[in-house]
This record gives C-alpha cells, sequence and structure tokens, in this order.
C-alpha cells in the first residue's frame, strides 16, 4: 500500500494564502463644524445677538450629545446582543461553569460561503456578531472533495499527508479500492483530533465525521461517545445527544465534540448553489444551530463551550453545455475507462506500465489546445509533480501520475451521451472563491465580533489543540496560527 511518510511533517508551512480584500475603514467619528466661510457678509446688531444665541445652544446641545454618547457606549459595552459591544477583548474569558475547556466543532457539509446571506439566520448571525469569522470565507484543501477535507481539517495534514486523496481511490501497489465506507486504519494516515485528545487521558466524542469511525491507535470508536454514520438520524436528535453530554458529571464531559450535518451539500448537488432548496436549507441548520444555542444557555454552558462552526467546500453550478469528453481526444491519443481513477472534477488517470506519463500529457494538451475539441481550453492535464506547489497534491502515491484540473462549473466524462444534468459539483480548485466555505468561532478564547482574513482548514487542528491546551501531533498548520486568531490566556 502506498503511503505518504509522516516524518518529513515539522509542522511545515503551507503556502501562505494572501488576501486581497482589506477590512472596510471604520467608520469615521462624525465631527459637528461651522461654517467661518470669510465671505459671509457683516451682521447686524440683532444678527449678532442671534448669532450667538444660536452659538450657545448648540454648544449645549453637542455637550449633551457627547455625554449622552459616553453613558449609551459605557452601558452597552455590557451588553453582548448589541452591536455596540463589538470590541475586541485582549485576553481569554474565564471560565463558569465547566471544569476545563470544551471544543464542539460542527461541521455543515457544502455550506458555501455567503450562503448565510441567502436567508436570515438569526443563529449562526449570533455567533458571527459574538465570535469570529474568516471575512471572506474558509479555503478548502485540494481537492475540495468531502472525505479530503473533513479529515484534513481534525489532522491538519493535506490529503497527501493523510492518505485520503479523494472520496474514492485504489491502491497502486495492492489494487484494494478505497470507498467512503471504509474503516480499516491503514488507508487513514496522521492522528485525528479525537485520536490526539485520547492520547492525553481525556475523553472525545464524535456524532458523524469522516475517519471517527476507524479504530486506531488510543481511540476505539467507544461506545455512547462514537457514532456510526447514518444519515437518516434526525439533524435535532444529533443536535439533543451532543446537549445531553453536558448532563453528565463534570469529570465525564467530553472536552472535544463532533457534530455532522449532510446539508446543505445535498440539496446543493441536485439543484445547484441557487436554488430555493438551498435557501431551506440553509434556514433549517440555522435552526439547529438555533436549538444547540437554547440548550447550552439552559444548562448554563453556552459561554463557556467553545463552538467552532465550519464547512468543508463550496459549490458551484453545473450543467450539460459545460462537458468535456474524453472520446473526443482519440485523433491524438485514446483514453481508455480503465485507465481513469475519477473523471470531475478532478480528473485522475494512471496509465498501465509502458506508457510514458509525459507523452500521454502532451497528446492530450495538443488535442485540448487544438480548438476542436468542445470545451478543451476548460482541462488543463499535468504531470502530478508539475502541479501548482499551492496545491500540495503530489507527496504521495496514492496520487494518479496525471491530473486534469477542470474549469469552475465544467465536468469531464469519458462519452457524449443524451443524459441530461442540470445540477451542482464541488472538487475544484482550491482558488475558486465557489469552494470556499464558512469559519465561526465563538467561546471563551475568541474575541467578539472579530474578523479575520481567510486561512486553510488545515490550521483549524493547531488551533483546537492550543485551546484544549494539548500537544498536538506533528502537522501541515503553522504553529503561530492560533496566536493570530485567539485571544491570550487570562
Amino acid at each position: 500500500m502506498g503511503s505518504a511518510s509522516l516524518s518529513i511533517l515539522t509542522p511545515s508551512k503551507p503556502t501562505p494564502v494572501s488576501s486581497t480584500e482589506e477590512d472596510p475603514p471604520n467608520p469615521s467619528t462624525a465631527l459637528l463644524s461651522f461654517n467661518t466661510d470669510s465671505s459671509t457678509p457683516p451682521h447686524k446688531p440683532t444678527t449678532t445677538i442671534l448669532f450667538i444665541s444660536l452659538l450657545v445652544i448648540t454648544c449645549i446641545a453637542l455637550s449633551a450629545s457627547i455625554a449622552f454618547a459616553f453613558l449609551f457606549f459605557s452601558s452597552s459595552s455590557s451588553s453582548s446582543s448589541s452591536p455596540l459591544s463589538l470590541q475586541i477583548e485582549s485576553t481569554a474569558r474565564p471560565l463558569t461553569k465547566l471544569d476545563r475547556p470544551v471544543v464542539l466543532l460542527i461541521s455543515s457539509d457544502g455550506f458555501r460561503f455567503g450562503y448565510q446571506f441567502k436567508t436570515p439566520t438569526p443563529n449562526i448571525g449570533r455567533l458571527i456578531a459574538n465570535g469570529t469569522e474568516a471575512e471572506t470565507g474558509l479555503i478548502p484543501v485540494f481537492p475540495t472533495l468531502t472525505f479530503p477535507n473533513h479529515y484534513s481539517i481534525v489532522t491538519g495534514l493535506y490529503p497527501a499527508y493523510h492518505g485520503i486523496i479523494n472520496n474514492y481511490f485504489a491502491d497502486p501497489i495492492t489494487g484494494e479500492t478505497f470507498t467512503m465506507q471504509s474503516h480499516e486504519p491503514k488507508w487513514w494516515l496522521g492522528e485525528p483530533l479525537w485520536e490526539t485528545v485520547a492520547n492525553h487521558g481525556l475523553k472525545a466524542s464524535t456524532y458523524f465525521w469522516p475517519g471517527s469511525e476507524v479504530k486506531k491507535g488510543s481511540w476505539n470508536c467507544p461506545l455512547n461517545y462514537c457514532r456510526y454514520y447514518n444519515s437518516s438520524v434526525p439533524f435535532e436528535e444529533r443536535v439533543d445527544t451532543v446537549l445531553h453530554y453536558f448532563d453528565l458529571p463534570s469529570s465525564e464531559i467530553p472536552v472535544f465534540m463532533t457534530l455532522y450535518f449532510e446539508d446543505p451539500d445535498h440539496q446543493g448537488h441536485q439543484v445547484g448553489p441557487d436554488d430555493p432548496e438551498i435557501t431551506e436549507a440553509v434556514a433549517r441548520i440555522d435552526r439547529m444551530i438555533g436549538r444547540l444555542i437554547q440548550g447550552l444557555e439552559k444548562r448554563g454552558v453556552f459561554e463557556d463551550v467553545t463552538i467552532i462552526m465550519v464547512g468543508d467546500h463550496g459549490m458551484v453550478g453545473t450543467c450539460d453545455k459545460k462537458l468535456i469528453f474524453l472520446e473526443d481526444l482519440a485523433p491524438w491519443i485514446e483514453i481508455p475507462e480503465s485507465w481513469v481513477q475519477s473523471y470531475s472534477p478532478l480528473l485522475s488517470i494512471r496509465p498501465p506500465a509502458g506508457f510514458s506519463h509525459s507523452d500521454v500529457v502532451a497528446k492530450m494538451m495538443e488535442g485540448l489546445r487544438s480548438g476542436k475539441v468542445d470545451s478543451g481550453k476548460n482541462l488543463r492535464v499535468f504531470l502530478k509533480e508539475e502541479l501548482p506547489d499551492r496545491l500540495h497534491y503530489v507527496a504521495s502515491d496514492r496520487i494518479s501520475p496525471i491530473i486534469g484540473l477542470v474549469e469552475e462549473g465544467f465536468k469531464v466524462e469519458q462519452k457524449k451521451s443524451k443524459r441530461k444534468e442540470c445540477g451542482g459539483a464541488h472538487g475544484y480548485d482550491n482558488a475558486f472563491f465557489s469552494m470556499r466555505t464558512i469559519f465561526i468561532g465563538h467561546g471563551p478564547q475568541f474575541a467578539r465580533g472579530h474578523k479575520v482574513p481567510s486561512f486553510e482548514n488545515v490550521q483549524i487542528y493547531n488551533l483546537v489543540t492550543s485551546i484544549l491546551d494539548i500537544q498536538g501531533a506533528p502537522n501541515n498548520g503553522t504553529v503561530s496560527f492560533p496566536k493570530s486568531v485567539l485571544l491570550s490566556s487570562p
């Protein structure tokens, strides 16, 4: 079985992500000014008296306004519900009910950044207003697929290092196939957060998360603390189960929990990102967040619990007119189905022995650039070692030697057909803004009303271990990242 060596992970620094968007300037304080234009003609005495009277009245009014503003800002600073209280603290807030920090990591699958504006989301909005948000979204790892990204979030590793390089793939040595039902430890490299927590003698719980059912290291998916995936379980039941953990004795409460929702990814694939079904799915997720907040408040622990809400990727619309067919390349080179590991949005090709990989790429690109292949300009084919470094998609023999990057919204298929499809997809280059998702942090160590630049999800592992004050495993995140996002200890 091909596997990436973890010995090189020292925590290495990923390619820096620069944000071209700047925080909007803070509204400047309004200043009252008088017009002292020298061209104003001299006043008569009565006019002068009137002017002086108005000046006195204006000064009194201005003084009263300043006094009122002072009292208003002073009183509102103690209220977390008022926008005027959104000031960045300098230190973490002390716990009042829990004995130690607890992190609840929530994933809303396929929650594209911007979905929160499709419909009123008062509960998600509350977390944002009183917490810290990635202002222009969370950047997924490449490929922007569900399993690679969920496992990157909890390991801090790029897919080439944690081994889950796609939702489906074949081991080039054994020929075995990985699917989303594969729970054998040999596939899942790295150390996920629940294992890290268990290594420190602490309790973790997982309510659905790719990889959480895998028994490896000190994590054995304990009964009552680990749920095997079942999409039919109502969202309400999932939330209520997590809430019941806070009814346990303090020493029994897991310090790290996961909670997973399939929506709005489920709807996005069927109807694309702009359908009313997405709006309703987002509203439903917001109701679940409201149910969670209400339950935590009832137990008096809402302000103590650290909630980190993320998605794994975004979504973009697709349609039949945006198709690229491999059979159209036949005049230059035939690509048999047996060579193709995956088609879209990540084209993955592994030719059999005896074929030059560079020759295959050259002939494919000749055809795609010829202008004779429908939509050919929307597919670029690379030897994997020639992919852009920012994708971090080379250091595993599980990755096919030939990788095709498909333009946003396009799909690759083997043969032309009359099948009609208009829906949504993800998996594209993570540089596309449509692939971004959300990051919201709310809790004692997150400043209220704070915005941070976009960052890659491999940083979340170190963020969680810093909050829990435990030593993490080597990973691709930067050691300094938590300091740039979290408040200092009180």
